[in-house]
């Protein structure tokens, strides 16, 4: 990796950190974030930021309306999103002309809450490029973003799959704690194509 790819990377790590702030004041909450309206504003900066490497992936994300986090799950959420579309976007398709990037943020339908009135949300970052090597094991690499991911997997005290079958699909199951004023809605389906 080259000083100007680092330095990219620990720009849009910033970035993404940065941005939850600017959603938290433009919010009627003072410590909670629309985290949906964050994370198509994260991935707008991100395909931008690799726009030569992206000219022809299409990001499709399906994102659940109106679901509002606190500070301790959207900073770790946010940097978990910036890492792994960021990878994607670097490594999935450069034997590939095009590609998809799916996003898809939503409630967990077969389990809506626990008995601890807590919310199960999953996250899945998916992608159709060559995917990632079977003989790779992610509990030893040595990619910082990587275990990044790993380490704010486990702050969020939530579970991480990973399918490596016709791409690479990265699955996170997390649960919030409910609070009375928050509104979910039916998701809203969002493409967004860089020629």
């Amino acid at each position: 990796m080259t000083n100007g790819q680092a330095f990219n990377e620990s720009q849009n790590r910033v970035f993404s950190m940065s941005l939850i702030h600017e959603e938290l004041y433009k919010g009627s909450e003072a410590y909670t974030l629309d985290f949906s309206s964050y994370l198509e504003r994260l991935a707008e900066n991100l395909l931008k930021t690799y726009s030569t490497s992206s000219k022809n992936i299409c990001l499709k994300m399906d994102l659940e309306e109106n679901t509002f986090l606190d500070m301790d799950t959207a900073v770790p959420l946010g940097i978990i999103v910036n890492e792994l579309i960021s990878n994607s976007l670097k490594h999935a398709f450069t034997e590939k002309r095009k590609g998809e990037i799916q996003v898809r943020f939503c409630r967990n339908e077969e389990e809506k809450s626990d008995k601890m009135h807590n919310l199960i949300f999953c996250l899945t970052i998916s992608d159709n490029g060559k995917g990632i090597p079977e003989d790779l094991d992610l509990e030893n690499i040595e990619s910082l973003g990587l275990q990044l991911v790993s380490t704010l997997v486990d702050q969020l005290e939530g579970e991480f799959q990973l399918k490596r079958d016709n791409g690479t699909n990265f699955k996170l199951s997390f649960s919030v704690k409910e609070k009375e004023n928050q509104a979910y809605q039916q998701p809203y389906i969002n493409s967004l194509n860089i020629e």
